[in-house]
């Protein structure tokens, strides 16, 4: 498939519009492929608003989930692209101003957040583990107790099992106490892990990148700011843009409900 072609951002009927979506939950199911009917769709909608991701993930598995099943790199398939809540950002390809985590905090606080958190990993005692139970990024840390490797079977079973464990709830509930004064947020999201930011650097990060954009010269102002999301919820890693001020929220279950509130929204 070719890059699809695009209106430019100021001449599309809707041109103070802008669709921001999280990833796992809304565009695709948890850690899949997008399918063919919602990149359409997506598609269609570019044709009348501006629109975007706003994953916690890295670019890399945003790519994965969403460039490769079009088959075409995901900078070319969303006008604004936000990994890692907009500390990586793209606007129509090209890289906006990017921050990171390592440099806020410290190699040495660092140290020692990484090392008390696998020490509670060590001493949990939950049905499977498997590997990679920090994931370092950019503008986060991701920190998952059944670990990351786990297969899609082991992700559910996990998910099941922490509903009725609160396996992450407590393990947040310990580092609040522990790391709290370092002004760290903790926000659950996904089905296995959690992620650990400075306060500030949640969704609402990449609401900065639009607010920048409409002081630049013919730059465009964004009125009305609609975000899908699945982990809507306090507590919830889209919590803080979806109940956000300046955004309109929309709270959905799964990707086939994206596309219902979509065609109904924008009559597509």
């Amino acid at each position: 498939m070719a890059a699809p072609a695009y209106t430019p951002l100021e001449d599309r009927p809707l041109k103070d519009t802008i669709c921001l979506f999280d990833v796992d939950g809304t565009l695709t199911p948890a850690r899949l492929d997008a399918s063919p009917e919602i990149l359409d769709l997506l598609q269609a909608l570019r044709k009348k608003c501006s629109i975007g991701f706003v994953g916690g993930s890295d670019l890399i598995k945003q790519e994965e989930q969403l460039g490769k099943p079009a088959g075409v790199p995901v900078t070319t398939l969303f006008d604004y692209c936000f990994a890692e809540n907009g500390l990586t950002a793209y606007k129509l390809g090209e890289a906006l101003p990017s921050n990171s985590f390592i440099k806020w905090i410290g190699e040495d606080k660092y140290k020692e957040l990484a090392n008390f958190v696998l020490h509670y990993v060590a001493d949990l005692d939950i049905p499977v583990k498997r590997g990679t139970f920090i994931e370092f990024r950019n503008g986060m840390v991701n920190i998952s107790p059944v670990g990351r490797n786990a297969s899609t079977k082991e992700r559910n079973d996990f998910e099941a099992y922490d509903k009725e464990a609160k396996v992450r709830e407590k393990f947040v509930a310990v580092l609040k106490e522990k790391f709290g004064h370092l002004g760290l947020t903790f926000s659950i999201g996904g089905q296995i892990s959690f992620d650990v930011f400075p306060t500030g650097w949640d969704k609402t990060y990449c609401l900065s990148h639009l607010e920048n954009e409409a002081k630049k010269p013919n730059g465009i102002t964004y009125n009305k700011i609609h975000f899908f999301g699945d982990k809507t919820f306090k507590g919830g890693n889209d919590y803080e843009i979806f109940s956000d001020e300046r955004t309109i929220g929309h709270t959905v279950k799964g990707p086939e409900e994206t596309i219902q509130i979509l065609k109904e929204l924008f009559d597509l």
